[in-house]
């Protein structure tokens, strides 16, 4: 895997609709521009894909979690996501992110019984790419369904695949949409 570029931003809410969020909510994105071994070309096995994936998710799931600066059993959600360039096709997406991140990311903010939520486009430099978010144990817990977004001026070129993690210390500021909440996670099933 060829790596061009490797991202790491943190966005803290402090307020909001001028409440004072105590402590603020924060979310971390590590992502990373590799290049597209199968751009602008059909592959039947998608197998050298399949294992960036386990690397990325590695890589980039120890990333976001040490921006955050807690124990990685405090992280309460997680996303990813994937955007190939104009020559990829979504399968190079897929491949990267679903048989294969998901394991390494769970291990870097040990547990992660839900699934985690996912994201793949086409698209270039300048677009928004959206990390889906939802609670990494309990698919449930409505006041953590959110989104984080990156955007590189710069990338994807063509053949580059930008493919990104999203993890939080918390959920929405000033949620109360209802739903299960974190007192009543059971965290085995992934739903509740």
């Amino acid at each position: 895997m060829k790596i061009r570029k490797l991202i790491s931003t943190i966005e803290e809410t402090h307020q909001e609709v001028g409440q004072t969020i105590e402590p603020p909510t924060r979310k971390a994105i590590a992502a990373a521009v590799i290049n597209n071994p199968f751009a602008d070309k059909y592959v039947e096995d998608l197998t050298e894909l399949i294992e960036y994936g386990a690397e990325l998710g590695n890589l980039l799931g120890e990333r976001a979690v040490q921006m955050l600066e807690i124990p990685p059993s405090a992280v309460e959600s997680y996303g990813k996501a994937a955007m190939v360039g104009e020559d990829g096709e979504l399968e190079h997406a897929a491949a990267i992110l679903h048989p294969k991140l998901g394991a390494p990311l769970r291990s870097a903010v040990e547990k992660g019984a839900a699934l985690v939520p996912s994201s793949k486009k086409r698209g270039g430099p300048g677009q928004d790419l959206d990390i889906p978010l939802g609670h990494k144990d309990a698919a449930y817990v409505r006041s953590h369904f959110d989104g984080a977004t990156i955007r590189l001026n710069d990338a994807p070129k063509r053949d580059e695949i930008l493919v990104a993690i999203a993890v939080t210390d918390s959920g929405r500021p000033l949620p109360r949409v209802g739903g299960l909440e974190i007192a009543g996670i059971v965290g085995k099933d992934g739903l509740r």
